[in-house]
Parts: structure tokens; C-alpha cells; sequence
């Protein structure tokens, strides 16, 4: 089919459309990310597409390089909440500096436990303090953004410093690579 538009209904074109392009698109997002996550970010690539279907080009090669173009910048959009994820935890390490002695050494070995201890709590702990420390949000707001009540978001938080000061206390020494046992523990609390 040259064109989308020569196909009876949208249902139709997009099946059109979905058909010729995912393979390719397939290949295009697993030369760019984990293999394992690819059909991920395709599906969430035509669910968009879906929703935007009415912006389509109607000229199916066109169609495809749009489709491809959506599928970027979903990857991108990954990698940038990456980065911020990464940058959270050092930022973290950054804010702190005035609760540890003036010592150097003792400042350097801090930081270290510090971004060891936020590395491994979960992405649910990480997030509840991330909102509350950096981005200075009240309970109610905090909660707002994570579509969850003010309780659920303060009894989070409570859970999430809990689980990060039992990180702080029981971290071993100069250790590096960490038990397994310790990024479940703080999943858990």
C-alpha cells in the first residue's frame, strides 16, 4: 500500500502500518537499548503512534521514518530519566556534606556510603526522597505528583529514610560489591 490514506478506516491503516514497520523498528530499538526492554519500548512506540494517528503522514514510507522518529525519542526520553536517576543520587551526596565531620577522608568516606547506600534503595524509596529533599515538596503536593494520598506519600517517605539509614549503619567497610541480601532489605521496608 503507498498510501495510508487509501485504507478504509484508521483501524485498518494502522494495522497497515504497524505491519510493515515493526521488525524494522524492532531492530531499530534493540541496536539501541537492552534487547530484553525492545518490545517495550516499540509498544509504547505504536501507542503513541495510535494516539497520534491523525498527525501520520499519509505516505507509508513517510508513515514509517515517523514512527521510527516517535520510537527515538521514547529512548531518548529513557536515557535522560536515567541520567536524572544518577544525578539524584550524587546530588544527594552533594546536599549532605554539612551533617559529617570536616575531615577530608572522613567527608570522601561518607560520600562513598552515601551514593553505595542510595544506589541500593528502590526506585519507590529513591523517588519519595527526591521529591521531599530536592525538590522541596510538602506532603500534599509530593503525593499529587506520584498519584498516591498525602498518608500513603508520608508513610513512603517514613519508609524510604528508615530504609536508607539501615543502609548507612550497616554497609560494610570498604566493600565493593555489595551482598545481595541488602538491596532486598531496603526494597522491602
Amino acid at each position: 500500500m503507498s498510501h495510508l490514506t487509501r485504507a478504509p478506516d484508521r483501524a485498518d491503516a494502522f494495522r497497515s502500518l504497524y505491519e510493515s514497520a515493526y521488525p524494522d523498528l524492532l531492530r531499530f530499538v534493540q541496536r539501541r537499548t537492552e534487547p530484553t526492554g525492545a518490545e517495550d519500548v516499540v509498544a509504547e512506540a505504536f501507542l503513541v503512534v495510535w494516539k497520534r494517528f491523525s498527525e501520520a503522514p499519509g505516505n507509508e514510507s513517510d508513515a514509517r521514518a515517523w514512527v521510527f522518529g516517535i520510537a527515538r525519542n521514547l529512548l531518548l526520553n529513557a536515557r535522560r530519566g536515567e541520567q536524572r536517576r544518577q544525578a539524584l543520587g550524587v546530588r544527594l551526596a552533594a546536599t549532605t556534606t554539612e551533617f559529617f565531620s570536616d575531615s577530608h577522608a572522613d567527608l570522601v568516606g561518607n560520600r562513598v556510603d552515601l551514593n553505595r547506600a542510595w544506589q541500593l534503595l528502590s526506585e519507590v524509596h529513591q523517588e519519595a526522597m527526591g521529591l521531599a529533599v530536592f525538590e522541596n515538596l510538602a506532603a500534599p503536593q509530593a503525593a499529587k505528583v506520584l498519584g498516591i494520598s498525602p498518608v500513603a506519600f508520608r508513610l513512603r517517605l517514613s519508609r524510604a529514610r528508615r530504609a536508607l539509614r539501615l543502609l548507612l549503619d550497616h554497609l560494610p567497610p570498604h566493600a565493593s560489591e555489595t551482598s545481595a541480601a541488602s538491596p532486598e532489605k531496603a526494597a522491602t521496608l
